[in-house]
């Protein structure tokens, strides 16, 4: 395996010169220091965690934190996370390392534990919640993070997110628009950042057209085939609170309700109407729905760059008005909504 010197000796420069190219110095002109960079990479060059850290203050190494789940070696959305991150951060000569924290271990000790050895330059931040306590326990500490989603009203982070809020209000103005007045909302967990934005945006296009609301047709829960099985059961299973159509918050949730539509002997959309917002999950093709399912769609997989560079940024000290990014979605109109049925 090549060495720094191999790396300085074939650049014709010192060790120091080759390092301090190798790491972005300002005193170094960019053509010497793309040059060195692609001589490293001909050499195969890796440096040395413990050399880089005392070199440029930083490791090259961001953890993600996640807790351990019966399903989570089959998660397809888990690992569909930890390859995109992966990817992207290697594209910037960065690692990232995953953490599992053990079953109901308290999370925030873990933080304390990783920050405290001082080999990762920061974190990613997951499925973000209203009082988050590792948002809360990094910026005291004044560790770098991103966080994919929005914590608050005002967020004084980084982040990556999506316009959940308006998604969801111009999914549920399209139904009402199409004549809907009892729409069901299959949401997320309850106390989930994105979630709350999602109901906003409901609540709001409710009202918006004169609807009022009913809790009654407010679902929540881990977004699973199984929650929009069950909860469309319930649903139609209450005559005095049978929707005429049906928001899921993904395109699991949708799977299970498509099935329990079926097994009511419900048709899409002459009887309900159904729309998803789309993340794209693996093996799961909403156009191949039957009938083909109407969608918001805003692929997870366009989140891995921009959080990595949110999180690059924040580690060098970069503005944070440059680190807040709002990514883009689109909506696609298929054959699983329609007017209500007289």
């Amino acid at each position: 395996m090549a060495t720094l010197k191999d790396v300085a000796k074939e650049a014709g420069l010192s060790v120091t010169q080759t390092s301090r190219a190798l790491n972005d110095h300002s005193d170094v002109s960019v053509a010497t220091r793309e040059r060195v960079k692609d001589i490293a990479r001909s050499l195969q060059y890796r440096p040395n965690l413990s050399a880089r850290k005392l070199v440029s203050g930083r490791s090259g190494l961001v953890g993600l934190v996640v807790p351990r789940t019966y399903d989570l070696a089959s998660d397809s959305m888990f690992i569909e996370v930890v390859s995109g991150l992966s990817s992207e951060f290697a594209r910037r000569d960065m690692q990232c390392v995953l953490h599992v924290a053990q079953e109901d271990e308290p999370i925030i000790p873990v933080y304390k534990r990783l920050v405290g050895n001082g080999a990762l330059d920061g974190f990613v931040l997951i499925d973000p919640s209203h009082d988050d306590k590792r948002a809360a326990f990094l910026s005291k500490a004044k560790v770098p993070f991103v966080v994919h989603g929005r914590i608050g009203s005002d967020p004084g982070h980084a982040y990556f997110d999506i316009d959940n809020e308006t998604i969801f209000h111009d999914i549920t103005r399209h139904l009402t628009d199409l004549g809907h007045r009892r729409i069901a909302l299959l949401n997320g967990v309850e106390g989930r950042t994105y979630v709350a934005a999602r109901t906003r945006g409901y609540l709001r296009a409710l009202t918006d057209s004169r609807i009022p609301p009913s809790d009654a047709i407010i679902r929540g829960g881990a977004m699973t085939e199984s929650l929009g099985l069950i909860a469309t059961v319930e649903l139609f299973s209450d005559p005095a609170n049978r929707p005429t159509a049906i928001i899921c918050g993904s395109v699991r949730i949708a799977k299970g309700v498509y099935q329990a539509l079926q097994g009511l002997g419900l048709s899409i959309p002459d009887q309900v109407s159904v729309f998803a917002h789309d993340d794209h999950i693996a093996q799961m093709k909403t156009e191949a729905f039957y009938p083909a399912l109407s969608v918001t769609d805003a692929p997870m997989r366009e989140s891995w760059q921009p959080l990595a560079a949110c999180l690059d940024g924040a580690i060098s000290g970069a503005p944070l008005s440059d680190l807040q990014v709002i990514g883009s979605h689109r909506t696609i109109l298929r054959h699983s909504t329609a007017p209500p049925c007289q």
